[in-house]
């Protein structure tokens, strides 16, 4: 299986590890692209440290970035192979980090953009054993109606999505919520207006609010 592996920030506390936030970047970046969100979001968790693995393809449409799967057709079954094929690695990839930290899934939480919000919900909700939470940006859900089948956890779920995304219409986020809220799922999702396929200010104080709640 291909190991992943990505930039890295210890605790802005400068002591010991009491929480790991793992960044999963969107289709044709890098881990480079999602660390720099670090010293944001540890203001509000000083203890956490964060790691933002490289994908493990390299993008077809990028010299520089990795993809989770490959992008064609755009369609369904296009991605529910593309985040089947990819899932084992990241899913592996947690399990090794949490392995090295000496911590368990209840001091984890996933933060995904775009095609890594879909690789974070889709791995994050079949894990044994449940997560602190999921925050997705400009994401969704993919196979939606394989979930009720296939969920093992129910952690917190913020999603949060621009309606000016170019990229991954804001439906999807709606689509997203109400997937994960049909199977017990607790879904807090937030609209930026004015917003495209990025992250604002406002949406990464949010991820800061709920990060620290759910790791409280």
């Amino acid at each position: 299986m291909t190991e992943i592996d990505g930039p890295r920030a210890a605790p802005a506390s400068g002591g010991a590890m009491k929480q790991l936030v793992i960044l999963a970047h969107g289709y044709g970046a890098d881990g480079e692209d999602l660390i720099g969100l670090a010293p944001h979001l540890a203001k509000l968790l000083p203890d956490a440290a964060f790691v933002a693995p490289n994908a493990p393809e390299p993008c077809a449409m990028s010299a520089f970035g990795y993809q989770w799967w490959g992008i064609g057709s755009f369609s369904p079954d296009e991605r529910w192979a593309g985040v089947n094929k990819a899932a084992p690695v990241l899913d592996d990839f947690i399990s090794r980090e949490l392995e090295r930290s000496g911590l368990n899934e209840s001091q984890l939480a996933l933060v995904g953009f775009s095609q890594g919000t879909m690789m974070a919900l889709h791995v994050g909700l079949r894990r044994r054993h449940p997560l602190a939470g999921i925050v997705g940006f400009s994401g969704g859900l993919v196979g939606p109606d394989h979930l009720a089948g296939e969920i093992r956890n129910h952690p917190p779920v913020l999603m949060v999505h621009g309606d000016a995304d170019e990229m991954v219409p804001l439906q999807s986020m709606y689509d997203a919520v109400h997937a994960l809220q049909a199977v017990g799922v607790t879904v807090d999702h937030h609209v930026s207006t004015g917003v495209g396929h990025g992250i604002s200010p406002e949406g990464l104080a949010l991820a800061c609010k709920f990060l620290g709640r759910i790791f409280a």
